[in-house]
């Protein structure tokens, strides 16, 4: 366990499925891991022939930890807060652009439940990453987008932008003035969120001390305030915990993905 080396190999692509393919069909030694990201449970209902199964091709190792959206808006909407805004969006259907990272992210699924448990109209438009809609968000060309704190607290800060509600079930430490969205649609939450896994078959006697290593890193009062300052909230767990997790949330967002006709383009 100690004294190793790990080499990251960034495996772009398919939101995800290239990766989690690439770990799922490795030897079995524990010494291929996978970083996987809350995709990992969209995609396997997003996806109509995925070449492994999301739980079934691997053996959990940790939760690591979760990352809230903030719901915010480009200063020409004339909305401070979420009930503003809905107001806004009935009184003006299908006028207002939300930008989405992509199709069947997290953002995009938790747009397309704002849409429907508010129910207003808002009109999706799909980019190739988070950084290019929030590039169109600040140039006005869209009003409105779900972004995580790494990439929106500057400008909220900078009031390039406005923060109207932030998509965990309570305020983030970070920016604890942003009201969550359930305080406004009661049930309303979502996250992404980030784990480990490595491929079935792997030692589960070694997963859970990867697993208790991973704790301790986390547990780390420094480390715990540099991901949040990142927008990230450590969490950690064992590997039948994460287990668990993974599989309430592939039924989750499985439901999310079905009510909205997504699909992977």
């Amino acid at each position: 366990m100690g004294g190793g080396t790990f080499v990251v190999d960034n495996k772009p692509g398919a939101g995800g499925n290239i990766a989690a393919q690439t770990v799922a069909h490795a030897d079995p030694d524990g010494r291929t891991l996978l970083v996987c990201y809350t995709s990992h449970a969209i995609n396997a209902t997003l996806y109509d022939n995925l070449a492994y199964d999301p739980v079934k091709s691997f053996q959990p190792v940790s939760y690591l930890a979760t990352a809230p959206s903030f719901l915010v808006a480009h200063p020409s909407v004339k909305a401070s807060t979420l009930p503003e805004l809905i107001a806004l969006a009935k009184a003006q259907p299908g006028t207002l652009n939300m930008a989405l990272p992509g199709i069947g992210s997290a953002g995009h699924l938790g747009s397309e439940v704002l849409k429907r448990e508010a129910g207003i109209d808002l009109v999706l438009v799909p980019y190739k990453g988070t950084a290019p809609a929030m590039t169109d968000l600040l140039g006005g060309q869209v009003q409105l987008m779900f972004a995580g704190a790494a990439i929106a607290k500057a400008q909220i800060e900078t009031r390039k932008i406005n923060a109207l509600a932030v998509s965990s079930a309570a305020r983030m430490e970070i920016m604890p003035s942003v009201p969550p969205v359930a305080d406004t649609l009661p049930g309303y939450e979502f996250s992404a969120w980030y784990g480990v896994l490595g491929p079935a078959g792997m030692d589960k006697a070694y997963a859970e001390k990867l697993s208790l290593a991973t704790g301790k890193i986390l547990a780390n009062p420094g480390n715990r305030r540099r991901l949040l300052d990142e927008g990230l909230i450590a969490t950690g767990s064992t590997p039948d915990g994460f287990r668990d997790f993974l599989v309430t949330e592939v039924e989750h967002w499985g439901k999310v993905v079905r009510e909205s006709n997504a699909r992977a383009g």
